[in-house]
């Protein structure tokens, strides 16, 4: 009943001849050897003192703290936000129920 259609593709009317390729060797010649490249200088390891703990742990401290009042912020404005809708429709109901 339901059948894809696929287009056919037309075969061409004239007969197309392909042209003979000719082939012809190559002659590979061999690369100057440069130079290497110099050698990258070694990263710098990085050193913990005292002071950059303390400023990390202080640094995340300060990240953890700023997300979790967002977040409860966020929370604080859907709970009112929840609320007062309640109320709304406890006001409503009452003065439709009124009539």
């Amino acid at each position: 009943m339901i059948r894809s259609k696929i287009p056919t593709m037309p075969q061409p009317t004239v007969s197309v001849a392909t042209p003979a390729t000719v082939v012809e060797p190559t002659v590979v010649t061999p690369a100057k050897p440069s130079t290497p490249a110099p050698p990258a200088p070694a990263r710098p390891t990085i050193q913990l003192t005292p002071g950059t703990a303390l400023a990390l742990v202080g640094g995340g401290t300060a990240v953890v703290l700023v997300v979790g009042a967002v977040l409860v912020s966020m929370l604080l404005a859907v709970t009112v936000t929840a609320t007062s809708v309640a109320v709304c429709a406890v006001v409503l109901r009452s003065l439709l129920t009124r009539r």
